[in-house]
């Protein structure tokens, strides 16, 4: 049997998105030592096969991060699926807040160092460990409290969005940077609460055993993360101390917590908060994008990627040969790579 998906990507997207069949978004993860991440792997990838499921998951001897989708008349047979495995048994699965089937196209499954890529190499670092779980009634109060401290465990273009009142939100593009980061710049708070959050808790789990093991006293976490506060905030009728949108790793790009729109097109500076990827393949830079801005740059980030953007197909494969232009995203004051750079 073929463990993995040999489909065009382009024809998978489009058989899905010409399928009006309802699915549902979940994600879940938990930190557990798998002795075979390989084996574990393809066994899962079996059975999700059979269930339709769609997504991406990662495995790696420190446990599991999986973010997928599934035919909603599935779910039930998923969710016994995932409890019939015993460290998974009775885990939370996060169901997205604004979900319209459309998140994966693939199912992708791979085996990882880690399933959070942290740069730790201090063996004597447990990362099951872990800080206080928070639910979003005991979140809202401690927020209330004089000395709390509550930092945003996201990247950057994610707190852009939407992020907590009062939250310190960190300027780095990945969260191997940020625990350092986050660590020295509250050195002096040893003492004092400390609250994290992050879009489905994953990152501020790993975090707080981090600045536990750092020597921080008072560690809390918000459990289930943005998408489990925005849940209970519902059905509890609570107060929503969330600002604006949840950036989220699937098509969707984003998920609405609030109705506010706190931040702004790239390109013109009005309201907006919908990222798109420049149509330059070249570039792909994720960034804020307005529809008018949209219009005058054909979908791209600049003129100078518009006018690369209309070539033939084949001048613009000239252009990218040989050069290897990573993973971009806007952030002010930084110089961008171009292609003539």
């Amino acid at each position: 049997m073929i463990l993995h998906n040999k489909i065009n990507g382009e024809e998978l997207k489009q058989k899905l998105l010409s399928n009006n069949e309802p699915r549902t978004t979940i994600s879940f993860y938990k930190y557990h030592h798998i002795l075979d991440p390989q084996k574990f792997r393809d066994a899962m990838f079996i059975n999700f096969t059979k269930l339709e499921v769609l997504g991406r998951i990662y495995v790696a001897s420190e446990g599991i991060n999986a973010q997928i989708s599934v035919p909603t008349r599935n779910y039930e047979l998923l969710r016994q699926a995932i409890y019939n495995i015993d460290f998974l048994n009775g885990i939370r699965l996060n169901i997205a807040v604004d979900d319209n089937g459309k998140s994966f196209f693939k199912l992708a499954i791979k085996v990882k160092n880690k399933i959070v890529a942290d740069g730790i190499q201090d063996k004597t670092f447990d990362v099951t460990k872990i800080g206080t779980h928070l639910k979003a009634e005991e979140y809202n109060d401690l927020l209330n409290s004089k000395d709390v401290v509550v930092v945003d465990m996201r990247n950057h273009y994610e707190s852009e969005v939407g992020h907590f009142e009062n939250a310190i939100l960190p300027d780095v593009d990945t969260f191997r940077e940020q625990l350092p980061f986050v660590a020295n710049m509250l050195s002096d708070k040893k003492d004092q609460p400390i609250v994290m959050y992050c879009t489905g808790g994953i990152r501020c789990e790993k975090a707080s055993a981090y600045m536990l093991h750092k020597g921080f006293k008072e560690v809390y976490q918000l459990e289930g993360g943005i998408i489990e506060y925005a849940r209970q905030v519902k059905a509890k009728g609570l107060e929503n101390k969330f600002h604006g949108k949840n950036f989220v790793f699937d098509e969707r790009l984003s998920e609405s917590i609030s109705n506010e729109v706190i931040a702004k097109c790239h390109q013109c500076g009005e309201p907006f908060d919908v990222h798109t990827n420049c149509a330059n393949v070249a570039c792909n830079l994720l960034f804020i994008q307005c529809p008018s801005c949209k219009e005058k740059y054909n979908n791209c980030c600049s003129d100078e990627c518009k006018t690369i953007a209309a070539l033939p197909e084949e001048e613009q494969k000239l252009l990218r040969k040989g050069k290897n232009f990573g993973r971009l995203v806007f952030k002010k004051g930084r110089k961008l790579k171009t292609l003539s750079s």
